[in-house]
């Protein structure tokens, strides 16, 4: 005889997703057309269907361990073609919200950046620091030229900013190693060290959202930023070690190579944003619709390339009034960038690629 299955809806998981997004869960009659139309979705261990029923009955912990919503890219073919309206892609997008949420060290810190409420505080901390660095910081001679390092010394920003990323990568670590949990417990056995390098071209190339039929144009987007940011972050870390051991000066430059690397790179990101940004305002009946969590982490990438180009250019035009300003508020979003990025979207491409490793899914 079957054992009975005591089923203990967790309520406050479900309101949780709802509000991160998934207003229309409870639409969903388990009709599995969302499953059927996906392109993405394996024979073996098709979603969204499965995932759906579970979210409306609160099963957090099986979810928050299912490789599948990290399998999804929310690219609106379900939604799409749900005879219900039941956006099964919003949900999703709620689920891996909630996961980044959950798994978050601290946690404190993922439940600030996924409230609307936190943005304040988490803007507050970068505004008092470069505010104090610029006032108080010791400074050196003043070149004859505007520098940035005049008001925000190199000698205090390089160390600062790699600080920020060994910290980061802490959160990262603690943050993944309690998804790989989650994801045995759940019952994925996929070797993830030998996932990892399918994984990884997988998520360079893209090669599964192309896949998608409905949304093309989030492919360029998503593909464009990717490659962007990897260009500027190696542009970054580069100099940055190069100016703390002493073997560069910034700033760069324009003919520099690596002076024009950045720039062909903040460019190619610059164009991705833009894609992005531009779908996030089409009808969103027609596909996934957008949540405070997607647009701070697009809001925030964005202003700090716009920011950025824009700095160059200023201190090209050596205006101190407008320059220091615009710069100064490039520092905040990049701290805001890089320090949230574990409980940010920024964390999907980690969590999709470890998800990747441990469902065993190859390019």
């Amino acid at each position: 005889m079957a054992q009975p299955l005591l089923i203990q809806p967790d309520a406050r998981f479900i309101r949780d997703v709802v509000d991160a997004g998934g207003g229309d869960l409870k639409k969903c009659f388990q009709c599995a057309t969302c499953s059927a139309v996906c392109s993405l979705s394996p024979e073996d261990a098709p979603f969204p269907r499965k995932q759906m029923i579970e979210a409306q009955w609160g099963l957090k912990d099986k979810l928050l361990g299912d490789p599948a919503l990290w399998l999804c890219h929310n690219c609106g073919d379900c939604t799409t073609h749900c005879p219900r309206g039941a956006r099964p892609g919003d949900v999703f997008g709620a689920l891996r919200r909630e996961a980044i949420k959950a798994f978050s060290v601290p946690g404190f810190l993922g439940r600030l950046v996924a409230s609307p409420k936190g943005w304040p505080v988490l803007f507050l901390l970068p505004i008092l620091l470069f505010g104090g660095i610029a006032l108080w910081a010791p400074k050196g001679e003043p070149t004859k030229s505007l520098e940035f390092a005049n008001l925000f010394p190199q000698h205090i920003l390089e160390p600062l900013f790699f600080a920020i990323s060994g910290l980061v990568i802490l959160a990262f670590i603690f943050g993944l190693a309690r998804f790989v949990k989650a994801l045995r417990a759940s019952g994925a056995n996929g070797s993830i060290l030998a996932g990892l390098v399918p994984a990884f071209v997988d998520i360079l190339s893209h090669k599964r959202f192309a896949d998608c039929a409905t949304e093309k144009g989030r492919y360029w987007g998503h593909l464009l930023t990717l490659w962007g940011f990897a260009g500027l972050a190696l542009m970054g870390t580069v100099v940055g070690i190069g100016t703390m051991v002493g073997m560069m000066h910034t700033p760069l430059a324009l003919m520099n190579p690596w002076k024009i690397f950045a720039n062909v790179c903040a460019v190619i990101i610059l164009i991705g944003v833009t894609v992005l940004l531009v779908d996030r305002v089409k009808d969103p009946v027609k596909r996934a619709a957008s949540t405070y969590f997607d647009w701070f982490f697009l809001l925030t990438l964005a202003g700090v390339i716009s920011t950025g180009i824009l700095s160059e250019i200023l201190r090209l035009s050596q205006v101190a009034a407008v320059m220091y300003p615009v710069y100064f508020i490039h520092l905040v979003l990049i701290f805001a960038l890089f320090l949230y990025a574990p409980y940010s979207k920024f964390a999907h491409l980690l969590y999709r690629t470890v998800a990747l490793a441990a469902a065993g899914k190859r390019p």
